[in-house]
């Protein structure tokens, strides 16, 4: 739960059927989600990848919308939502030999980018709801406390990349 409560709007921009796969899409999100607008421009500009284009266009689309709907600048922006999720498939079919079809898929898929201005955020801080204070007593049972409940034995043999 979040105390000290201002105005708070989060804008997003919304691409749906984009020709590409939602994996080569997700490559490139994954690097920008949790950045700052400029340093988001500068990525994508750079990027080799044909995804970059859209998510260009999208980022700078939210920021559009930020500044027109919240009169946000542009420079106080951060990318806080980036995700890509799979549309239709556009199906086709191929002539082949002898009087045959091979059906062809060409994947499409939806992108969201959402930004929110860190200058309505300033001066507020964060409560865990999870935190829950009776877990932090003793148990019933004399003798024992709370633990995270990790086994430290865990990485004993040398871990999940140990050499056997």
């Amino acid at each position: 739960m979040f105390l000290k409560r201002k105005n708070k709007t989060k804008i997003y921009a919304l691409g749906q059927h984009i020709s590409m796969s939602a994996h080569k899409a997700r490559r490139v999100i994954d690097q920008i989600r949790g950045r700052s607008y400029e340093e988001t421009l500068m990525i994508l500009e750079l990027m080799p990848y044909r995804a970059s284009y859209y998510i260009f266009k999208l980022v700078y689309s939210a920021a559009a919308n930020a500044s027109d709907n919240m009169d946000s600048e542009e420079t106080n922006l951060i990318v806080f939502k980036a995700e890509v999720n799979e549309g239709t498939a556009v199906k086709k079919l191929k002539p082949r030999a002898r009087g045959r079809s091979y059906p062809i898929k060409r994947p499409t898929c939806h992108i969201t980018i959402g930004v929110k201005d860190m200058s309505l955020y300033e001066g507020e801080y964060y409560v865990d709801p999870y935190i829950n204070k009776d877990y932090l007593k003793p148990l019933k049972t004399p003798g024992w406390t709370y633990t995270d409940m990790i086994d430290e034995n865990v990485y004993s043999n040398g871990g999940v990349w140990g050499k056997k």
